[in-house]
C-alpha cells in the first residue's frame, strides 16, 4: 500500500506474524484503521478465517470499503449480525475470510459449535480498553483458547486515556486477552517522529478573542463550576475526590468520573448531591455551547434551563433548584446572554383620553442637558443638505422597545477573512503551475459538530461580503431573532395548563387578564428584594444615587432566574405578533426562494462545481477523516476548532503526497475552555504513554495456563451424596451444565460461569432465562429491567409460567459491582417510614379508612412494596438478592450441588407453543384463560386441552359433558360459571 509511512511499515513487521499475539497501542490520529485494513489484506484467503470483533457497524462499513479499494473485493469482509440465521452463519464460516462478527453472536456460535473454532486463524479485537474480566472479549478468548492453542490474538487500542484508570488496567488487558507482546506507539515514539517531521504543513494559528460579553459570561461559569465542586466536596468528605478539578471537567469523560466516583454510595447521598453532580454536566456543556452556539440559541438555552429547574413536569414548583442559579455568577451568565440578544426598554401605553403634557424639570435632569448639547452641536450641519443614508424600516414582527443586538461570534468573521485570504492566494498562483501541482483548491473546514457544521454553511451563504467586522451575519441573525420571537410566543400560547398561573388570556378589548395584580405586584416585591439581596453581597447601597437606581432597574429588567419575568416577556411577545398578524418564519423566508424549472434551466444552474468555488463544512469523525483527504486532496484546509487527531491526520496526508502543498490555518479562542481542553488533553495523553511504558517495563507477564486440562478431569469427579461414605467421591461422566438463554448473552453472567468451570449451553427459552437443574428455573432481573417488568406487567406473566412448569421457580435480583447494593436511595426510604404519620396527621381518627387508603397509594408506587405484592401472589417464587455477577456464580453453583444436570431438549420443548403432550398447537391466552375456571386445576388442565379444542367449544357444552370431563362437582362449578356467572364460595 502506497500510503503507508516508515513507522506503518515497522508496526506491521511486529504484529504481523500469526505465531504471536500483540497488543498495539497507537496515539490517536496516527492512521490505526490503515494498519488493521492493512493486516486483514495480509490474512484474505479463503484458506483463512479470520474474525474480526468488537467493530461498530461505522467501523465495519469504512473497513469493509477500504479494504475493497485494496483490492479484498470476492467477498471481501463480510459482515455477520441478527438477521443472519443459523444455518447461513455456519454455511459463510465454512468458506473462509474474513468476518466482522458481534462478541453475542460469536460467543453463542463457538459454544454451539456452529463455527470450527480449531479452524480459526486468528481473532483482532477492537477497542481493547473496554476489555474486563467480566467482558465478552474475555469469554470469547476463553472459548477460543480452550480447542484452539495455535490461532493469533491481535487487540488495538488508540485511548490510553481509558487503560490508565485503576490498578494495573494494563496486566489486566493482558491477562484477559492471553496476549504475549505489547507494542507502543506514542506521537513521540523515534519512528513516529522521524515519519512525521520530514514534511511539515505550513501552519498558520489565529488565536481569536472572545468579546466582552463572551469573556464575562466565561468567567461567571468558571466560578459556577468552581462553586459547584467545592459544594460536592464538601457535602461528601468521606470519598476521595482529587480527580474533581478543572482541568477534567472540560472533557465528557468527567461525568462519568463523578458517577463513578459515587456509585458506591449512590444510594446514600442525598439529593443535594445528585443536584450538585448533573449541574456539572450542565455547566461543561453551557461552555461548549458559548463557544459553538449562536447568542439567541445560547440565550434560548439558558431559558429552558431556568424553566425546568423551577417547575416540573406536571406544572408544579420544583423542591430541589440548581444551587448554581442563586449565585451571582448565575445572575451575570444570564444578564449578558439578554445583552448579547437584544436589549428592551419600557414602552408606555398610548394615552386613551388627553392628557397634560409631562413637566421635566431640565435643571435637575443631567441626561436632558446632555441631548440638548448634542442636538446644539448637530444643528448647524443638519441645515446643510447632505445625503443621509435611508435608515432600515423596522420589521413588523420585531415588538416595539426591543432593540437587536445579534452579536455574532468573533470566528464567524475570522473565518470569512480567511476564506478572502485564501481566494486571493488562488489567484496569485500561476494556473499552469497549480495544474501541475496535486492537490485540489477545494478549502475544507473542519468543526467539532455537524450542529456547527449547519450554522456556518448557513452563515456563508447568506453573509455580506461588504459588510464591516461583526456584521457580515446580519440577515441569518435576524432570521434567528425572528424564529426565536416566535418560539417564545407559540411557547406563551401552548401553555394549557389549568395551574398554570401565568397563562396569557385576553378579553374583548384585548388586555392582558392572564396575571392578577395581587400576583404581579407579590412578583414584583420578589424581585426587588432579590435585586437588594445582589446589591448588599456586591458592596453599600446609596438610595440616593441615580446610578445605583439604574443599575437596580437594569437587574430588575434581566432578571431571568425568576420564571415570572420570562413568562410576562413571552406573553408579551405572543400578545405583539397576535396583534400584528404576523406569520410563521417559515412563511417568510419561503419568499426569498426561486424555484428553478428543471426541465429547461436544469443544464444553466445544476452541474460540477468548480474546484476553486469550492468550500467543503465537515464535522470531525474518526479514521474516516483520513480517506476524505485522501479522496478530496485539498490544498487549503481550515480548522475552525482545535482538535489534535486531525492534526496528525494532516500530518500523514502531507507525508503520503510527497510535492503536495499543504496549508493549515488553526483557529482557537484565546483564553477559553477550548484552548484549555486542547492543552489538557495534549498533556493528559502523554503522561498516559508515559505511564503505559513505565508499567510495561516493570509488569511480569502472566502465567497462560492450559484451562480444562487437569480442571476438567476434576470436575468430573463430583460428590453426588454426603450419605455415600462419609462424603465419599463418585463418578459421573456428566460435566456440571447451565442451559442459558441466548438473550442473556448480553450481559456478564454466562461469561462468568463458564469461568467457574460450568458448561454453558445457549439455546432459546420460552421460560426463564437459567435452568440449573431439572426443578430449579431462574428469571434474573437488573435493576433497571426490574422496574420495567414491573411497569409493563412482563415480570407477573413470566413468574406465573415458571410456576407452572417447574417445582422451584427463582428470581434473581442482581446488582452491579461497583454500583449500590439498594433498590432505592435511603432518603426515599425515610419518607415512606414518615409517610403514615404524615397522613394519619391531616386525616385524623375519624378518617382512618381515608388515610389507610392514601397511605397504600404512597406504599405502591415503591419497588418494595410490588415485590412483597408478587411473592403474595406466587408463593413458590424464591427471591435471590445477588451483589454481582461473581456473587451470582457462586450461587449458581451452591444451587446445583448434589442435583441432577437438566436436559437442553426439555427445556427447549417447556412453555413453547408446539407442546408433545397435547399434540396440537396450544394458545398461552386460552390455557391462561382455562386456569381462571372453577374446578380446572394444574393437575386436569391437560385432559381438559385435550378434550376440547377451543374456550368456545368447552362454552358450548351442555352440564353433563362437561361433567364427564371434569367430574360432577367440579363440573358443576365450571358450567355454572361460564353460563350462571356464579362461583362457589
Amino acid at each position: 500500500m502506497s500510503t503507508l509511512l516508515p513507522f506503518h511499515k515497522n508496526i506491521l513487521e511486529q504484529i504481523h506474524d500469526p505465531s504471536s499475539s500483540d497488543l498495539l497501542l497507537l496515539a490517536r490520529g496516527l492512521g490505526l484503521r490503515r494498519i488493521i485494513c492493512k493486516l486483514l489484506q495480509i490474512y484474505d484467503s479463503p484458506n483463512n478465517l479470520v474474525i474480526l470483533v468488537n467493530a461498530t457497524p461505522e467501523e465495519e462499513a469504512a473497513i469493509g470499503e477500504e479494504l475493497g479499494t485494496m483490492g479484498c473485493r470476492k467477498p471481501g469482509l463480510r459482515v455477520v449480525g441478527f438477521e443472519t440465521n443459523k444455518k447461513e452463519r455456519q454455511d459463510l464460516y465454512k468458506k473462509g475470510g474474513l468476518f466482522s462478527v458481534t462478541s453475542q453472536i460469536f460467543s453463542v456460535d463457538m459454544l454451539s459449535s456452529d463455527i470450527p473454532t480449531h479452524l480459526i486463524t486468528g481473532i483482532l479485537i477492537l477497542h481493547a480498553e473496554k476489555v474486563a474480566p467480566e467482558g465478552s472479549e474475555a469469554f470469547i478468548v476463553r472459548l477460543y483458547r480452550e480447542r484452539n492453542q495455535n490461532g493469533f490474538i491481535k487487540a488495538f487500542s488508540d485511548q490510553p486515556e481509558h487503560i490508565t484508570s485503576g490498578i494495573w488496567p494494563l496486566r489486566t488487558i493482558v491477562k484477559q486477552l492471553q496476549l504475549r507482546s505489547i507494542h507502543i506507539y506514542p506521537r513521540f515514539h523515534v519512528d513516529v517522529k522521524e515519519s512525521l517531521d520530514l514534511k511539515r504543513p505550513d501552519l498558520v494559528e489565529l488565536h481569536q478573542s472572545m468579546t466582552e460579553s463572551m469573556q464575562e459570561i466565561h468567567v461567571a461559569i468558571m466560578m459556577c463550576m468552581t462553586t459547584t465542586l467545592s459544594e460536592l466536596k464538601r457535602a461528601n468528605t468521606s470519598l476521595d475526590l482529587d480527580d474533581l478539578n478543572i482541568d477534567n471537567a472540560y472533557f465528557r469523560s468527567f461525568d462519568l468520573i463523578v458517577r463513578r466516583i459515587l456509585d458506591t454510595v449512590w444510594h446514600k447521598v442525598g439529593p443535594r448531591t445528585k443536584q450538585l453532580v448533573g449541574d456539572l454536566a450542565v455547566l461543561r456543556r453551557l461552555l461548549n455551547y458559548l463557544l459553538t452556539y449562536d447568542a439567541l440559541a445560547f440565550h434560548a438555552y439558558l431559558e429552558t434551563i431556568v424553566a425546568s429547574n423551577t417547575t416540573t413536569e406536571s406544572g408544579a414548583a420544583r423542591q430541589n433548584q440548581s444551587p448554581w442559579l442563586m449565585t451571582d455568577a448565575a445572575h451575570t451568565i444570564f444578564q449578558y446572554a439578554k445583552r448579547r440578544c437584544y436589549t428592551q426598554s419600557v414602552v408606555k401605553e398610548k394615552p386613551t383620553e388627553a392628557r397634560a403634557p409631562a413637566t421635566v424639570d431640565v435643571d435637575e435632569d443631567e441626561e436632558a442637558w446632555a441631548v440638548l448639547d448634542e442636538f446644539e452641536q448637530g444643528s448647524s450641519a443638519a441645515k446643510q443638505p447632505i445625503n443621509v443614508p435611508d435608515t432600515p424600516q423596522r420589521p413588523s414582527w420585531l415588538p416595539e422597545g426591543m432593540t437587536p443586538v445579534l452579536e455574532e461570534l468573533p470566528k464567524w468573521n475570522l473565518l470569512a477573512d480567511v476564506l478572502q485570504e485564501i481566494e486571493e492566494e488562488m489567484m496569485r498562483l500561476d494556473s499552469r503551475l497549480t495544474s501541475l501541482s496535486p492537490g485540489t483548491n477545494t478549502v475544507l473546514v473542519m468543526t467539532s459538530s455537524l450542529r456547527t457544521c449547519t450554522i456556518l454553511t448557513e452563515f456563508l451563504s447568506t453573509m455580506d461580503p461588504t459588510a464591516s467586522r461583526g456584521s457580515k451575519g446580519r440577515k441569518m441573525m435576524e432570521d434567528k431573532l425572528r424564529s426565536y420571537l416566535w418560539w417564545k410566543g407559540k411557547l406563551s400560547e401552548q401553555k394549557q395548563d389549568p395551574k398554570a398561573q401565568f397563562t396569557l388570556k385576553k378579553d374583548q378589548q384585548g388586555s392582558d387578564i392572564g396575571l392578577s395584580e395581587a400576583l404581579k405586584r407579590k412578583d414584583k416585591e420578589k424581585r426587588e428584594r432579590a435585586a437588594n439581596r445582589r446589591r448588599v453581597r456586591g458592596g453599600a447601597h446609596t438610595a440616593s444615587s441615580s446610578r445605583e437606581n439604574t443599575a437596580a432597574q437594569v437587574d430588575a429588567e434581566v432578571e431571568l432566574i425568576g420564571e415570572v419575568s420570562m413568562k410576562e416577556e413571552a406573553n408579551t411577545i405572543a400578545n405583539f405578533l397576535a396583534t400584528q398578524g404576523v406569520q410563521a418564519p417559515e412563511g417568510h423566508l419561503a419568499e426569498d426562494i426561486t424555484l428553478i424549472d428543471f426541465d429547461s434551466d436544469f443544464d444553466v444552474n445544476y452541474g460540477l462545481v468548480e474546484p476553486q468555488q469550492t468550500v467543503l463544512v465537515r464535522a470531525y469523525s474518526d479514521d474516516s477523516d483520513d480517506q476524505v483527504l485522501s479522496e478530496i486532496k485539498p490544498r487549503f484546509i481550515v480548522m475552525f476548532e482545535p482538535n489534535l487527531e486531525f492534526i496528525r491526520r494532516i500530518e500523514i496526508y502531507r507525508n503520503s503526497n510527497p510535492g503536495l502543498g499543504v496549508r493549515v490555518y488553526f483557529m482557537m479562542y484565546r483564553l477559553s475552555c477550548e484552548e484549555a481542553k486542547y492543552l489538557t488533553g495534549l498533556r493528559r495523553e502523554k503522561e498516559s504513554f508515559e505511564r503505559l511504558i513505565k508499567e510495561r517495563a516493570t509488569m511480569l507477564m502472566p502465567i497462560l495456563e492450559e484451562r480444562r486440562g487437569t480442571a476438567a478431569a476434576e470436575s468430573i469427579i463430583r460428590t453426588i451424596s454426603t450419605r455415600l461414605a462419609g462424603g465419599r467421591k463418585d463418578v459421573t461422566a456428566e460435566p456440571p451444565r447451565v442451559i442459558v438463554d441466548m438473550r442473556e448473552f448480553r450481559s456478564s453472567l454466562p461469561s462468568l460461569l463458564h469461568a467457574a468451570e460450568l458448561v454453558v449451553i445457549p439455546v432459546t427459552l420460552t421460560v426463564g432465562d437459567y435452568i440449573l437443574t431439572p426443578d430449579i428455573c431462574v428469571e434474573r432481573k437488573s435493576i433497571p429491567d426490574l422496574v420495567s417488568s414491573f411497569n409493563s406487567g412482563r415480570l407477573y406473566t413470566q413468574c406465573e409460567l415458571m410456576s407452572v412448569h417447574y417445582k422451584q421457580p427463582i428470581l434473581l435480583i442482581e446488582f452491579e459491582e461497583y454500583k449500590s447494593f439498594s433498590l432505592e436511595a435511603i432518603a426515599e426510604v425515610k419518607s415512606y417510614a414518615k409517610a403514615p404519620n404524615k397522613y394519619a396527621s391531616k386525616s385524623g381518627p375519624k378518617t382512618k379508612g381515608g388515610a389507610i387508603s392514601e397511605n397504600e397509594t404512597v406504599a405502591s408506587s415503591t419497588i418494595q412494596s410490588k415485590i412483597v405484592l408478587l411473592t403474595l401472589t406466587f408463593p413458590r417464587v424464591r427471591i435471590i438478592w445477588s451483589s454481582s455477577p461473581y456473587a451470582t456464580a457462586e450461587v449458581f453453583k451452591d444451587l446445583k450441588a448434589n442435583n441432577p444436570e437438566p436436559d437442553p431438549a426439555k427445556a427447549i420443548v417447556i412453555g413453547a407453543e408446539e407442546d408433545g403432550d397435547a399434540g396440537t398447537g396450544v394458545n398461552t391466552a386460552a390455557e391462561e384463560l382455562l386456569r381462571t375456571f372453577p374446578g380446572i386445576t394444574a393437575k386436569n388442565l391437560k385432559h381438559v386441552m385435550n378434550s376440547v379444542s377451543s374456550v368456545r367449544e368447552l362454552c358450548e357444552l351442555d352440564l353433563p359433558a362437561v361433567q364427564e370431563i371434569l367430574g360432577v362437582e367440579p363440573g358443576k362449578a365450571c358450567w355454572d360459571f361460564m353460563h350462571r356467572g356464579e362461583r362457589k364460595r
